[in-house]
């Protein structure tokens, strides 16, 4: 593992199963009581983790003492390997988690992702046992020619913007209502799929959820 440090941002390296990845970890300034994992959108699309909703999750996650770990997936900017249409991208977010936890120690974990990545996070969860799960636009399983994969045991906050132009809202909806029903949706009124304009609420409804969960 390599890294530098900058701000409260430290880059850093570690190897993933395609090859090295490239993350960037941001740490509480009082005791940190929690890990936590942020997914990018799309690679073939320009996500990245310096996306700003990626971001915003992990602003979120640290202001409520969990460490927080972007990382790019295979193929984007610095990480090696290429783009594996979903499943070499889980198993990336699954070495983010082991990397994550050998250098911070064993505490709560929270997976969180945007769009594509949320589906990540969602997958990675089936194996990692999060204390809580955070997928924000999340597109059902049919979008990436995937089985969807069964709910997990903790609790899912998902969020959607009403009006989104990328993963129709109401498809979200019904995939939620009748697959993952245990999720709870939260709604934000006049925004679309990036969320122009509307980070700050956004970071409002994922905070309280982050504190919530032990």
């Amino acid at each position: 593992m390599t890294s530098t440090r900058r701000r409260n941002i430290e880059k850093i390296a570690f190897e993933g199963p395609a090859g090295t990845l490239e993350g960037a970890l941001m740490v509480p300034p009082a005791d940190v009581r929690g890990l936590c994992v942020v997914c990018h959108p799309h690679p073939l699309y320009g996500g990245t983790m310096d996306n700003k909703v990626v971001y915003t999750l992990a602003a979120a996650a640290v202001a409520q003492g969990f460490a927080a770990l972007r990382f790019n997936f295979r193929g984007v900017r610095g990480s090696a390997g290429r783009h594996d249409a979903g499943q070499g991208e889980v198993e990336d977010t699954l070495e983010a988690v082991a990397w994550l936890q050998a250098y911070s120690g064993a505490r709560p974990l929270l997976l969180a992702g945007f769009s594509f990545g949320a589906q990540m996070a969602l997958r990675a969860a089936q194996t990692t046992q999060p204390c809580g799960l955070i997928t924000v636009g999340t597109p059902g399983a049919g979008r990436l020619d995937a089985e969807d994969p069964p709910s997990p045991a903790c609790p899912w906050l998902a969020i959607h913007g009403r009006d989104d132009d990328v993963v129709d809202y109401a498809q979200t909806l019904s995939w939620l209502q009748t697959t993952h029903p245990h999720a709870r949706l939260e709604t934000i009124a006049g925004t679309g799929h990036f969320f122009h304009g509307h980070l700050g609420e956004l970071r409002a409804r994922v905070e309280p959820f982050i504190a919530s969960l032990g």
